[in-house]
């Protein structure tokens, strides 16, 4: 029998980054002499998705006199230093592997600074496996990004398979295509009212996964 599967997005559903962001912003525009003003823009800048191409911008924008490559170290630096999970989240991740789901993370992003992420929260060390979209060149909500996730977490899509993740279209769109069921990180949204809705709407990842351990315990009642 196949063993359940889940797959977490990473970005403002295990780790917040929108946080992060912010108090990096803050730092980078204070470390490079920048306007107040400007805090706005670079975090503007980053905000959807971060890659060195991003900090080229940056850089070229501000005239900063320091290379693309050094920028983009700094940052992936400054963010690991900033970033965290909760404690009842990792905790909660033990569990759901403890009873018996295959786990792993499902994310977009630049493979060095999600990884680093990853090891330095302790996320890494509580999953079966990571994909990140730019180690193959598979997007979210590509159904392709999910079917190589659960290859690295050693199992396939199927329809014992889960997707918890905050974006409506890349993580719960892109999961149900996949053949997933979902459930949503609101963080205080509404459900964008002309859009399918996810299976379960949660208010954050502990929740989504007390839900999951209380899914395998009714699983495991109805199959007795």
């Amino acid at each position: 029998m196949q063993l359940p599967l889940v797959l977490f997005d990473l970005d403002n559903t295990l780790v917040d980054r929108q946080g992060t962001l912010a108090d990096w912003a803050a730092e980078f525009t204070a470390q490079n002499g920048l306007e107040d003003e400007d805090q706005a823009n670079v975090l503007a800048m980053v905000s959807e998705r971060a890659y060195p191409s991003t900090f080229e911008a940056i850089r070229a924008r501000y005239r900063l006199p320091v290379s693309t490559a050094k920028l983009w170290h700094t940052y992936c630096t400054d963010i690991v230093a900033l970033v965290s999970c909760q404690a009842r989240v990792l905790d909660g991740l033990e569990e759901l592997r403890a009873a018996g789901w295959r786990v792993g993370v499902a994310t977009n992003g630049a493979a060095d600074i999600q990884r680093a992420k990853l090891r330095a929260t302790g996320i890494s060390e509580r999953v079966d496996g990571v994909f990140v979209s730019e180690e193959a060149d598979a997007r979210k909500p590509q159904t392709r990004h999910f079917a190589l996730a659960a290859a690295r977490c050693g199992t396939v899509l199927g329809d014992s398979g889960w997707m918890v993740g905050d974006n409506p279209v890349n993580d719960i769109g892109g999961g149900r295509s996949a053949g997933l069921r979902t459930i949503w990180i609101g963080n205080g949204r509404s459900w964008p009212p002309d859009d399918p809705g996810p299976d379960h709407v949660v208010p954050h990842a502990r929740a989504a996964i007390d839900l999951l351990l209380l899914h395998s315990v009714d699983h495991t009642r109805t199959a007795a």
